[in-house]
């Protein structure tokens, strides 16, 4: 037994010892019967909040209107829930009213789906089960407990939930209660974009990203959240390129195909190719002339849609608007090379450029020949120490201004291409190429660097 799950044991041994009924509720039951660790435990308890905070005088209340508490044991958290009865919903997401309740059976009966709907006396062993959800784990059936569409009405966020469990677990949602969501899809607008954010963040990471975008697709809710990538179905590709069909089967494959993504890579594979439904052109053929240009911004403007960190939207918007730099790696100058793979987070845009690949033409030769430098190149190479500072260059008698960021950046890629290996050579680089005072003497990169 895990030390998480024998700490929730003994919360539940404490409440029942104290008079109370207490037992595992929700997902932490359903990953149980499924032998699957559970990432976190919740009580549902007869035991009001008040009764919970004397038995747990260092809790934290997080919900007291819903009567949820938060135990703190050694660092793990423990949510501790009275059984209640919610009463209508107001906004969607809140009941409008809550009632607390001594029975358990009631209180399952609030709850979403019937795979949630278990609780687990982990005193006895025993499975309470009022809703049919043991059978329909086995079954495989993602079913809403009672009438669906009151579910959803209670929540709308339940309409995500439905299909990440879906994808997650291989199941497939009963047909009254697909009716239902499909029916309530044009709803989804209410949530707020924080908690639709989290949910498909979690549909592209946890494993099964191209069945729940499937799912989103034929439940109407992707046109409604992320109709950029709805317009992807039907874009034809050209098939020397794109032997696998549109940029909607493309895509799907790229989202097939990953492994354990971050989120940052996942919405980068899922909006690599956004840009080229705007830019689809046919002249001697198939073209997306700057799709990964005119991408990047749509991607920005989808991570912001959906309120991500700054540092997330620039990593996503990057992965877009480099991910077609790859072809060119064979003809870079060294200098641009070792600026490309010097990027912030480089191992996520290798890990797209092997998946866009995998997923259209097969030819790895220009991710091994990355991977390969990456691996032999020594960092000082990469990322050499600069040979002269500005602060070098006004003792040298240059005035701060955009000429002095000029010659820092001349001396860098000429350090980046070999040709300067001390502080001497790069002096002697600048007076020769920028006499003080006068004007920058410009050397073709033709006559001035070798081609990589």
């Amino acid at each position: 037994m895990s030390e998480l799950r024998e700490k929730a044991k003994q919360v539940v041994r404490r409440l029942v010892a104290a008079g109370h009924q207490a037992y595992w509720a929700g997902g932490c039951v359903r990953d149980v019967l499924l032998e699957r660790e559970p990432a976190d435990y919740d009580v549902a308890t007869s035991a009001t909040p008040e009764q919970v905070l004397e038995l747990f005088p260092k809790a934290v209340t997080v919900g007291m209107q819903f009567g949820v508490v938060r135990l703190l044991l050694d660092g793990d958290g423990i949510e501790v829930a009275t059984f209640r009865s919610d009463i209508g919903s107001a906004d969607g997401r809140h009941p409008e009213q809550v009632r607390y309740t001594s029975s358990p059976e009631e209180d399952v009966g609030r709850r979403d789906f019937t795979l949630n709907g278990l609780l687990y006396d982990p005193l006895k062993e025993q499975v309470l089960d009022f809703v049919g959800g043991q059978a329909d784990l086995k079954a495989g059936i993602i079913r809403a407990i009672g009438e669906a569409a009151e579910r959803f009405a209670e929540d709308k966020l339940r309409l995500l939930r439905a299909i990440r469990f879906a994808a997650r677990f291989g199941y497939r949602i009963e047909e009254k209660t697909w009716a239902a969501l499909r029916a309530a899809a044009p709803q989804i607008q209410q949530v707020s974009r924080e908690r639709i954010r989290d949910e498909l963040v979690k549909m592209l990471t946890e494993g099964a990203a191209r069945r729940a975008f499937e799912l989103l697709d034929e439940s109407g809710l992707l046109e409604i959240l992320l109709p950029e990538v709805a317009r992807m179905k039907g874009v034809e590709q050209p098939p020397e390129f794109h032997p696998e069909g549109d940029v909607w089967v493309h895509t799907r494959l790229l989202l097939e195909k990953m492994e354990q993504p971050t989120a940052t890579l996942a919405l980068g594979v899922l909006l690599h190719d956004v840009g080229k439904p705007p830019t689809f052109a046919v002249r001697d053929r198939i073209r997306f002339n700057q799709h990964a240009e005119v991408g990047a911004v749509m991607a920005e403007e989808i991570c912001r849609r959906l309120r991500l960190s700054n540092a997330e939207i620039e990593r996503v918007a990057a992965l877009v608007k480099n991910h077609l730099k790859f072809k060119d790696v064979p003809k870079m100058r060294a200098s641009t090379f070792k600026r490309f793979i010097s990027m912030e987070g480089f191992d996520e845009h290798l890990e797209l450029h092997r998946l866009d690949c995998l997923a259209s033409h097969g030819d790895l030769a220009n991710w091994r020949f990355v991977k390969e430098q990456r691996e032999t190149l020594p960092p000082e190479e990469v990322r050499p120490p600069r040979l002269l500072t500005g602060h070098d260059l006004k003792k040298m008698g240059y005035e701060p201004g955009p000429r002095m960021g000029e010659i820092l950046a001349a001396v860098e890629e000429a350090q980046l291409e070999g040709e300067l290996r001390t502080p001497e050579e790069a002096q002697a680089l600048v007076r020769r190429r920028f006499p003080p005072g006068g004007k920058s003497r410009r050397v073709p990169a033709t006559s001035r660097r070798k081609e990589k």
